[in-house]
Parts: structure tokens; sequence; C-alpha cells
């Protein structure tokens, strides 16, 4: 089942897709089937996932083959009629993994054996055909196409082997960055150690580091949806096609079985060091691949080109964005 959250008709709403490839109103179908479980949700698909499942999902399950189709009048919305949200709105973290595909392995000098992973708040996220806004002091601005997966359930010290019991489903993610807000916030100096022979002494180790905060974190720089897509959907989240275009130039064409690390693994590492909750975001790496040999998703500076960079991803549809410039 594909979910949205969205704004029509003046207020917030979140809905799931017809045949027909509308938007229906999942509150005011419940309402006409006498279905207060889903009644009272609006405007973000958080508070059903913070929800017990088994209270909620086969009432939306029995919604959808009610009016999943045409033939049925319910209030419904056709995508150009809406204003897209992130379908989860507000998770309380959006995990993104580092360096995660297999074409990065001759790049990489040096780098940990486990999956690196840095963590973008929400007011970085924005929705489907809504704006990605660049400022002049941004420098070069690059898209980086992702599959993301929705907890659904809290994960704390999962095994890999249960990890993809705690998947609600999965979504589309453009992780934007700016490579020169990243080398403005990198550091290159000497940081404190205890020294190997005395721990009461000190020394200086020669460190490279930089921080997430602007080049990956400023406002709209991580666009998601347009739908999340029930996990019973997808057979298998790593052999899904990726794409990314630019101004309908095909840039990117690659498939998520070449993540290096895979779900239960990222879930099984993710969930000992923190606890995942419901509505968290697992962006699982950037398809890297290029398209007959064409433009790297390094060289698309959409601070530069302007214009609308879309991500396909097979089963998921389709996420556009278009750049606007602020002063």
């Amino acid at each position: 089942m594909k979910l949205a959250s969205f704004w029509a008709a003046g207020r917030d709403r979140i809905g799931f897709e017809d045949a027909d490839g509308n938007v229906v109103d999942i509150a005011a179908a419940a309402a006409s089937q006498g279905m207060p479980q889903l009644t009272e949700v609006r405007g973000d698909l958080l508070p059903l996932l913070e929800t017990e499942h088994a209270s909620w999902w086969p009432a939306l399950r029995e919604l959808h083959a009610l009016y999943g189709s045409s033939q049925r009048a319910a209030l419904r919305f056709a995508p150009g009629e809406i204003v897209w949200h992130p379908p989860v709105r507000r998770p309380s973290k959006l995990c993104c993994l580092a360096l995660n595909n297999s074409a990065n392995s001759e790049r990489i000098l040096s780098g940990p054996k486990h999956p690196a992973v840095f963590v973008k708040p929400w007011t970085s996220m924005t929705g489907n055909r809504c704006a990605l806004q660049i400022r002049p002091a941004y420098g070069r601005v690059h898209p980086e196409p992702e599959l993301a997966a929705v907890i659904g359930r809290q994960a704390r010290d999962v095994s890999a082997a249960d990890a993809m019991a705690h998947v609600f489903g999965y979504t589309i993610h453009n992780d934007f960055t700016s490579p020169t807000m990243r080398a403005e916030d990198t550091f290159h100096y000497r940081a404190i150690h205890p020294a190997a022979d005395n721990p009461e002494q000190i020394e200086y180790v020669d460190t490279h580091v930089s921080y997430p905060g602007r080049y990956k974190c400023s406002d709209t720089f991580s666009a998601v949806g347009p739908w999340l897509v029930s996990a019973d959907d997808i057979a298998d989240p790593h052999a899904l096609d990726v794409s990314c275009s630019h101004d309908g130039r095909l840039i990117t064409q690659d498939n998520t079985e070449n993540l290096f690390f895979k779900l239960p693994q990222v879930i099984e590492f993710l969930s000992s060091y923190m606890t995942l909750m419901p509505g968290d975001i697992i962006s699982l790496g950037t398809a890297l691949r290029r398209s007959g040999g064409g433009m790297a998703v390094q060289n698309v500076d959409l601070a530069k080109l302007g214009g609308e960079v879309s991500v396909a991803i097979s089963g998921l549809g389709a996420l556009s964005n278009h750049v606007e410039r602020l002063p």
C-alpha cells in the first residue's frame, strides 16, 4: 500500500493511492465506514506508526480494499492538486549511511569495517515537488539518490535475523549535499590522545574531521517521498532499480543490490547504539553507478544549473524537486 502525508482543500491530510493514481483521504473514507481508529489521525503518518499496528493496520487494509479503486466515491485528490509532505513529517531522526555503495570501494583509502552513519534533523526534510532552496553561500550542491527504510516498531539491540520485523516500509530520499560547505567545515588539526607509553601524558595525532551540520542538514536538504510503501509490497529491498535524472537527462542508473551493508545488518548495528523509534528513517546510501559512462551525481551542480532533479525507485514511484535560489 502506498501512503502519503499531504495538504489539500485547506488542511493537512493522510491518504493512500487508489488504482487511478489519486490520493484518498483516509480519515474521510474511514468516517464513512465507521472506523474510528482511522478517523482522528490527520496530517502525518507518525501517530499511526507510533500506535500498535494490530489496532489499525487490518482496518486500513479493509479500507484500501473498498476505496482503492474508483468504483466507490470518496474524498480523493489528483496528485497535481495537492502539496506533498514527507510521508513521516517529524521523525525523531533520519539516519544516513555514508559511502555504502560498492562503487565507492576504489575511492575509499581507509575507513571502518562497519556501517558509518550521520544523523539529519527533520527540519532538513521537504516533500515531493517542493523546492530545494539554495543560497549563494552554499556553493556547490548535488543530489544523492537513496532508498530509505521507515521503522515501524521500536528497535533496541535487535539482531539482523529479527531486524526486518521492525521495518514498516520504504520511501525515496534525495540526500542533497554541499561539498563546498563540507570543505569549509573540515578541520585539519592535532587531536589530543593519551600517550601510548604513559596514559597520564598526552600525544598529538594528526587528524582530519568534518561535521555535517551545514553541508547535509540545511533546510530542504532531505527530500523524502512521495510515498511510504508498506513492506508487504516490496518483496526484496535489495533488488530495486534506482535512477536519478536532471531536467530529463538520466544521470545515474543503479540497483540496491550494490549496497554494501544490507538493511538487516544496518538495523542490527544502529540499534546497538541508538534506539530506533517508529517513524525513524534509515537512508541506505547513494546510488552512484553512472548511466552509459555519463556524469556522476557529484557533477550535477544544482546551485549553478538550477532546474529539476528526480529520483525513481522501482515500486516506490518518483520523487522530484526543483531548485529555488534564495538570497
